[in-house]
């Protein structure tokens, strides 16, 4: 018998979650465990059902949203994996769900067959990363890497990344032009073999180079 893959759905838009279920259900080896309509609800439903792998989770919601679930997942149910839903492919969004503990992302305007590939993704190897960035990075999560393979200043700007200041802040904060800091960052993107500032920042959180 097949393994089944028991996943739980967090959405305040009604439509969309109970669509994304019908949509999954079609799958062999998905198993809809439930939904929920927010992070709060979320709790409830976590002591009524059984327990699910991975957790597909909205962003924007009312009462307590992603983030929150997310972290408070990460504290109190550390083996569950959280697949961020996003309505937006915007830098900030994705980077606060991986501080807080998510394992991935896919846009909600995904084909259904990509977010199935994200949650075989989450399930098996732990993480999904999408074309942002490449192999090389999931691969690197076990592997500290040494401050000695930057310089000074593109180390500086890597931790930097991994805020919410803007680039332009961040050559401020640097005392930089912002021409030096886009520098630092082809740099970093060349040398990591890697696409994106949402890229740059799960490296970092990966390899430990900042505390969350």
């Amino acid at each position: 018998m097949e393994e089944q893959i028991k996943i739980a759905i967090v959405d305040d838009h009604t439509l969309f979650r109970n669509g994304l279920s019908v949509l999954l259900k079609e799958f062999d080896g998905i198993q809809v465990v439930f939904e929920a309509n927010n992070g709060l609800n979320m709790q409830e439903m976590l002591k009524k059902h059984a327990l699910p792998d991975v957790i597909l989770m909205d962003i924007n919601m009312p009462i307590m949203d992603g983030y929150a679930a997310t972290k408070w997942l990460k504290e109190n149910y550390p083996q569950l994996k959280v697949l961020a839903l996003s309505m937006f492919e915007e830098d900030k969004a994705v980077i606060g769900m991986i501080k807080n503990g998510a394992c991935g992302y896919v846009l909600k305007e995904s084909k259904p067959s990509e977010v199935m590939a994200a949650i075989l993704s989450i399930y098996k190897k732990g993480s999904y990363i999408n074309e942002l960035v490449s192999g090389k990075l999931i691969h690197s999560i076990a592997n500290h890497i040494a401050d000695t393979h930057f310089s000074k200043n593109e180390l500086e700007f890597l931790k930097l990344c991994c805020s919410e200041h803007t680039y332009k802040e961040i050559a401020d904060l640097m005392f930089v032009s912002p021409r030096t800091v886009d520098n630092y960052r082809e740099a970093l993107f060349s040398k990591l073999n890697i696409k994106s500032r949402t890229g740059l920042v799960l490296y970092a959180i990966k390899n430990g180079l900042i505390k969350l």
